[in-house]
């Protein structure tokens, strides 16, 4: 598994600010346009997936985890303090990603930078739908969307950062291991 290379990305994706603070659109999509894999194989959802608990468990996050590609769930974990509430989150946040072909959060942002919010304006259920953060697209160069890995328990700028947060290291993993 590698990625493609990004000067930017060594300088991190996620910026280490107050929570309270929410980051620009144009930040959210630039974390969408650098967190892009060449490939995503079974061995890479596990150990994407791995890497979220472990960072999870350091936390103490009460979360659940999952990893989706093409409709099939490749990983899921449930932490201590989850609840079978974070698995609808879950569904619900990554079908926002299946849609739309963006991150929950990314989506939610753009609504609320209307001046609306995705439930008063998107016209879907919102019993099937959140655009709440913490899915994020799993986007292979080349190929687009192919799925998405959600995390479900924080608060919803926490989910999506701690998502983000483990796509950069994931992928600068690869990098540093990929021959040039």
């Amino acid at each position: 598994m590698t990625h493609k290379s990004n000067p930017s990305h060594s300088q991190g994706l996620t910026p280490k600010f107050h929570p309270e603070l929410t980051p620009s659109l144009e930040e959210l999509e630039k974390q969408e346009r650098h967190l892009v894999f060449r490939q995503f194989t079974y061995d890479d959802a596990w150990a994407l997936g791995s890497l979220l608990v472990e960072m999870a468990r350091e936390r103490q996050a009460p979360v659940a985890i999952d990893i989706h590609r093409a409709g099939q769930q490749l990983f899921h974990a449930a932490l201590p303090g989850s609840t079978p509430d974070n698995d609808a989150w879950i569904a619900r946040k990554r079908r926002v990603v299946e849609r739309y072909g963006s991150a929950s959060y990314l989506v939610g942002a753009r609504f609320r930078a209307k001046g609306s919010t995705f439930e008063e304006s998107s016209r879907l259920d919102p019993g099937t739908y959140a655009a709440h953060g913490g899915s994020f697209p799993i986007t292979v160069e080349g190929v687009g969307v192919i799925g998405a890995v959600t995390v479900s328990g924080l608060p919803q700028l926490q989910d999506h950062r701690l998502v983000v947060e483990a796509l950069e290291r994931f992928l600068d993993r690869w990098r540093d291991r990929r021959p040039e």
